[in-house]
């Protein structure tokens, strides 16, 4: 969805995945996640991949692995 008069929300949604955007050009920020499942995709390619289009200046990631919520892993991407 494109908002007026900048900005998008998107979703892409495959068998064992999905990647939702959100964007707010005007405060230079983008909200991104990437949910895999399995072992096949490998969520950090995404990660990366968005980084360096979208020329990120400052990255906040993190991974949350299901059924483990008491582990969470905090990476820096550059």
């Amino acid at each position: 969805h494109k908002f007026s008069p900048q900005g998008v929300s998107g979703v892409v949604v495959i068998s064992e995945s999905h990647l939702a955007i959100h964007t707010w050009p005007e405060l230079g920020y983008a909200a991104v996640d990437v949910f895999t499942c399995g072992d096949r995709v490998n969520p950090w390619d995404a990660c990366q991949h968005l980084v360096a289009k979208l020329e990120a200046a400052e990255v906040d990631a993190r991974e949350v692995k299901r059924g483990q919520l008491k582990e969470v892993t905090a990476q820096k991407v550059s």
